[in-house]
């Protein structure tokens, strides 16, 4: 099973190579060597799909830290490979519609760089098997998103959508970095699998609830639901294949997915009941409702994008009383809400990549997307028109698409929910198929919208840009594509159902009986029943509502923008900067011994009050050598050469005294035998004597600071404080009255590193990691330096919109 390692790092090691091709190809769109790396994985996964159907799972490990049980191990069974088909189909799409849409002046090896990192991160999220590796993913999908939503970082609205989804969305994800590590402590393992198996027989342990509440938090944020659905509208200043790719079919499909690998777990506890189910029916209807009310037709489509996923989420969070115990009726009932959430799942990826599509070949060809200036192009653009009917009434629910077969097991699944008598579901379970109901009539409403407002009526060619024509047939091919599979899934579901969601059902239920989960075979007609009768319903209050659109829409005006969650959201973010600006002014002053000030005041405080309340002062010269006369003289000399650097008034014996110090150092590193640190401190300190002197000449008049006294009083009382601790310490440290000495590996270091040089074994060897993330450290500052003053006051930096 390598094969599903390489799937992962592929998009990878393709994104490096391209700013080398992109130099060598650059006459060809480079998008069409891109493309060949989604279809190809691809085809790839649907080889699997027979195995996976037969209930084979694939599962590989690649040892990485071993001794923190940290593995890259991939994992593939029904669930992952919904997600990885939809990943990589999708993506094999959106790539073919980008290379129409996306003009080569665009900055495209940063465009593709950006595409294929996302594509990796996704495919790590729902392979990996290891809940560290997956958590790494799952920042890597938020970096990469910031990335591609800030592609046209010139506009503020994209700078502004990026940092919003960012600080959103990884919020939520340190969330739920503390959420695994408290799995891990519970179960004591990192596997994924053996934790949620582990896990769901922990429901009385102290940090289940917390746990789970930290993970949901997680999901919620990346799959915007409510109320943290408010980055994904702003997300759309992206170009529209990234809206198409991130926001109808990966990213925000990752915190369902998450959620259904979980429910396992967490699944028959009302806690996670109510809270999967109620947001996501809140979800649902805030979304359908905002919906509306857009003139953007991206806009819209994000709005609905939310309202789905809440659609999706309510599903999942009633399928999880499957896992309840002691339950009396029949849980085929309820699992089938599971295959419901995955088979909407594939659906809303299908009709909602179309629109997203198609929105885009109306900004790409008119120049808007304001429905307000658009009309009558059903006869100037007939194959887009059929494409926008097709995925906007499956969005609908209305047969004969996909949407429609998927709308009426949602409503099932809520009509047969309000009939169970626990989770204090007999007085509150009618709720849910009337707030189902009501979100429906919203969405049959925006999807009229879609197609009435755009399509037809009178054209009003003087309010675009361009002239209108059709768009070209590159560009059409993908949303055709996708406008095919809705209805194709409509006439033929159960291909889809048998091969693809029935193996996925057994991810998420495979502790239940398979006789739990059996579904039948899913029917188009399913009678005149009252999901039937719903759907009649939802018709004609939705033609009415949109007839009727100008009279009630003042209802709107009870929701202003002004007490709206990005209200809330840009107040608290203008709050923490006010309020971190003015405490990083009071302690940035620009005076070094102010810093020199916190930073001793640090090691008298915690350092002195670890020495006093620990009874770690022992000290005890019984044991010493014999400090030799030489030692003594250096000392002696070393300690007058700093008080007198303290009194001297030119800068040249400043500096020569600094060298005497450094020297003296060396001298000591002699006595000490340590000849190879005697060399590096004697180069040093002749390498930095010769500096200071030779730009001796450059150096600002030095100035006497004039202090008050209790200043200098202060200063004196700090350093010499300081001064005294680093004594203590030093006298105490051999006692080892705090810890046990470490002197045990440097005296094996032979035998543990094969290094024969004490201090080559503990820079490369004992303390590796230190060393590595310095260097980490040092190369990340060199990249902030590099972008810093490459961009300052570049042309890039001038063309940035305030």
């Amino acid at each position: 099973m390598l094969t599903i390692h390489l799937a992962i790092l592929i998009p990878f090691l393709a994104a490096i190579c391209i700013p080398i091709f992109h130099k060598l190809i650059s006459r060809i769109h480079i998008g069409w060597f891109i493309l060949i790396i989604p279809a190809s994985l691809f085809i790839v996964l649907v080889r699997y799909i027979p195995s996976i159907a037969n209930g084979d799972t694939f599962s590989h490990t690649i040892q990485w830290i071993p001794s923190f049980s940290i593995n890259f191990t991939t994992y593939l069974d029904g669930l992952s490979m919904i997600f990885g088909l939809l990943i990589t189909g999708i993506g094999a799409l959106v790539i073919l519609y980008s290379i129409y849409y996306m003009s080569k002046e665009e900055s495209l090896k940063h465009f593709y760089f950006y595409l294929l990192l996302f594509m990796g991160s996704m495919l790590g999220v729902v392979f990996s098997d290891n809940i560290f590796v997956l958590y790494v993913f799952w920042e890597l999908t938020s970096i990469a998103s910031f990335l591609l939503i800030a592609f046209w970082y010139q506009r503020k609205g994209s700078r502004y959508g990026a940092k919003k989804a960012l600080l959103i969305t990884m919020s939520g994800g340190f969330a739920m970095l503390v959420g695994f590590i408290m799995l891990v402590y519970m179960t004591g393992t990192t596997s994924v699998r053996e934790i949620i198996v582990s896990v769901s027989t922990l429901t009385d342990h102290t940090l289940f609830v917390p746990v789970m509440l930290l993970i949901l938090l997680g999901a919620f944020t990346k799959s915007a639901q409510f109320p943290f659905h408010i980055w994904l509208p702003d997300a759309m200043e992206a170009p529209t294949p990234i809206s198409a790719y991130l926001h109808s079919a990966t990213m925000v499909k990752a915190g369902i997915f998450i959620v259904a690998r979980f429910t396992p777990a967490f699944g028959g506890e009302a806690l996670w009941f109510w809270l999967v189910c109620g947001v996501g029916l809140t979800t649902l209807f805030w979304g359908s409702f905002q919906a509306v009310r857009q003139t953007d037709l991206k806009a819209l489509l994000a709005y609905s994008t939310i309202s789905q996923l809440g659609l999706i989420m309510s599903l999942l969070g009633v399928s999880s009383l499957a896992f309840y115990h002691g339950l009396s009726v029949e849980k085929t009932l309820l699992t089938q809400a599971g295959f419901a959430a995955l088979f909407h799942l594939v659906n809303h990826s299908t009709f909602k990549g179309a629109l997203f599509m198609i929105v885009g070949i109306l900004d790409f060809q008119v120049g808007t997307r304001d429905v307000r200036r658009l009309g009558g192009l059903m006869a100037i653009m007939p194959v887009s028109f059929t494409v926008a009917l097709i995925g906007s009434f499956s969005m609908a629910g209305l047969p004969p698409f996909n949407g429609f077969l998927s709308k009426e097991m949602f409503f099932t699944a809520m009509l047969q929910v309000k009939q169970l008598e626990f989770f204090s579901l007999d007085s509150f379970g009618a709720l849910l198929p009337v707030v189902a109901w009501v979100a429906s009539v919203f969405t049959f409403v925006y999807s009229l919208i879609i197609v009435f407002q755009t399509f037809f009526g009178p054209h009003q060619q003087e309010k675009l840009e361009t002239e209108t024509k059709e768009a070209s047939i590159g560009m059409i091919i993908a949303p055709v594509t996708l406008a095919a599979l809705v209805v194709g899934i409509f006439f033929f579901p159960n291909v889809l159902g048998d091969n693809i969601i029935r193996p996925a059902m057994a991810s998420i239920f495979a502790t239940l009986p398979a006789s739990d989960y059996y579904m039948k075979p899913i029917s188009a007609w399913h009678g005149f029943n009252t999901e039937l009768m719903m759907t009649i319903a939802i018709v004609i209050v939705g033609v009415s509502l949109y007839m009727l659109y100008k009279y009630w829409s003042r209802v709107y005006s009870f929701f202003p923008k002004s007490r709206s969650f990005d209200a809330l959201y840009n107040n608290l973010v203008l709050y923490i900067e006010k309020i971190t600006s003015r405490i990083t002014n009071s302690y940035m002053t620009g005076f070094l011994r102010d810093y020199f000030v916190y930073i001793f005041l640090f090691f008298i405080f915690v350092l002195g009050g670890a020495l006093l309340f620990t009874d770690a002062i022992s000290i005890d010269f019984s044991g010493d050598t014999p400090i030799s006369t030489f030692v003594w003289i250096i000392s002696v000399v070393m300690a007058l050469t700093t008080i007198a650097i303290l009194f001297v008034k030119s800068r040249l014996s400043a500096i020569v005294l600094t060298g005497l110090l450094g020297f003296g150092m060396g001298m000591l590193f002699v006595l000490f035998r340590a000849p190879d640190l005697a060399l590096t401190q004697i180069i040093v300190e002749s390498v930095t004597t010769a500096l200071f002197l030779l730009c001796f000449t450059f150096l600002p008049k030095w100035e006497t600071e004039v202090r008050k006294l209790r200043t200098k009083i202060l200063h004196i009382a700090i350093s010499v404080s300081v001064g005294a601790i680093f004594i203590i310490i030093a006298l105490t440290v051999k006692s080892g009255a705090l810890f046990d000495s470490i002197s045990v590996y440097f005296e094996d270091a032979y035998e543990l590193a094969g290094g024969k040089n004490i201090v080559n074994t503990i820079l490369g060897d004992f303390r590796a990691f230190d060393t590595m993330l310095e260097a980490v450290v040092l190369f990340i500052a060199g990249i902030g330096v590099y972008t810093l003053t490459k961009f300052k006051n570049g042309k890039e930096a001038k063309n940035l919109e305030d």
